[in-house]
């Protein structure tokens, strides 16, 4: 499907209350362009669908399926709907520390910890570490990996990668300290999930007989089939992995934090998701039926679920507990969401703006041309972002980062 960079019509709805923008599509969101309208309706016709699917207030363009799409599907999984990034999510772990902990300088933190956790496309560690040696003897690996994809797994388990993946230190409202993090399945996963998707699309006047596609991307996998079990089987463990990525990360960076400090613990982890598929039960047309749940840019928000919803670089990040609306499929944002294109953002944002934006964070500053992508006015509004959600989630702490680290 073509789309227009230009096109700036926008659907808005009433306040609190998702309206249905096109048949089976509701939507929470109030800056939402046609373009991605016109995608997720094309989505929203497939035949496998349990009920309507959800757009979260961060929805955008995406590749096949929009981002910020929450779908219910029965008997059937379309791999681009969870996308390349499988497992990509979101952590934070609250610590015993304060503001008055730190010193006024970060930038030694800063530097220990991108020698610690290697960030950028591709990049890994020199060799297995400890860490990733303990989870793979305790979650083993698929066997028809090959050599080098074993060494890719073990090597990129405790990285960070690239785009808006990121390492945070917070503060909270009591200015306490938090360590976030963004981060996915890495290499692995993207080259096993996009070896699924083709496959799919390849496959699918095979397996599907008379139904006509609006999109490759959108061809699904039918449950008890050899593809189907295949890609759930890869599915689930590289959601696994994306855990323990993140899990890892999180092991190193604390240490390094505490080591800077001198002292510290910490008091509370969350680990979500928001680009995966799970078997969920929901209520459909009043029976307790189990489907499956696609969260392409969403987090799982059944009642008393804790999440986190970043803005971008220069905003807030929220940790947000569910209130289990089942219109939205128990789920809410994944974050800001962006409203211009990484190619848009270039052409339109300085460094030097960059630079004003995050004015009182240490980060990588000299790299402030190469990251003018994640320009906060790349995103949409957090704030509105939030207030367009309020009967799917509520704020328990507001996070403002103090230290930024990306690759």
């Amino acid at each position: 499907m073509g789309t227009n960079q230009n096109d700036n019509t926008h659907i808005n709805r009433f306040q609190g209350h998702s309206e249905l923008v096109a048949p089976n599509l509701r939507n929470w969101a109030t800056e939402l362009d046609s373009n991605t309208v016109r995608q997720a309706a094309a989505s929203a016709r497939l035949p496998i669908l349990a009920g309507p699917i959800a757009l979260m207030p961060d929805a955008h363009l995406g590749y096949g399926v929009t981002v910020g799409s929450v779908i219910a599907t029965e008997g059937a999984i379309v791999p681009s709907a969870v996308g390349v990034d499988i497992g990509c999510g979101m952590a934070a772990a609250l610590t015993d520390l304060t503001a008055r902990d730190l010193p006024d300088n970060l930038g030694p933190l800063l530097d220990r910890v991108a020698r610690t956790v290697p960030a950028g496309m591709g990049q890994a560690h020199n060799e297995s570490t400890v860490q990733a040696g303990r989870w793979f003897d305790e979650h083993g690996m698929p066997a028809r990996f090959d050599h080098r994809q074993r060494v890719k797994s073990l090597r990129q388990f405790g990285t960070l990668g690239s785009g808006n993946h990121f390492a945070e230190l917070s503060l909270d409202e009591d200015q306490r300290v938090w360590a976030v993090l963004h981060s996915g399945s890495r290499g692995i996963g993207n080259e096993i999930a996009t070896t699924h998707i083709k496959s799919a699309a390849k496959d699918f006047s095979k397996v599907v007989n008379g139904y006509h596609l609006d999109d490759p991307d959108l061809a699904w996998l039918v449950q008890g089939t050899p593809a189907f079990e295949a890609y759930t089987a890869d599915l689930l463990w590289l959601q696994d992995y994306a855990l323990g990525n993140r899990a890892a990360m999180f092991a190193t960076m604390t240490a390094e934090l505490f080591k800077f400090v001198g002292r510290g613990r910490i008091m509370q982890t969350i680990n979500c998701h928001h680009n995966y598929a799970v078997p969920e039960n929901h209520l459909i047309d009043g029976v307790d039926t189990t489907v499956w749940i696609t969260r392409k840019g969403a987090i799982r928000a059944f009642e008393g679920d804790l999440g986190i919803i970043p803005g971008s670089m220069g905003t807030d990040t929220f940790i947000v507990e569910g209130l289990g609306n089942e219109a939205s499929w128990c789920s809410c944002s994944h974050g800001a969401g962006r409203r211009m294109s990484r190619t848009q953002a270039k052409r339109r944002l300085t460094p030097e703006s960059l630079i004003g934006a995050m004015a009182g964070r240490t980060w990588l500053e000299g790299s402030a041309a190469r990251l003018v992508d994640e320009h906060p006015d790349a995103y949409k509004d957090i704030e509105a972002v939030m207030a367009d959600q309020t009967d799917l989630i509520t704020v328990k702490h507001r996070l403002t980062a103090i230290l930024n680290y990306k690759g």
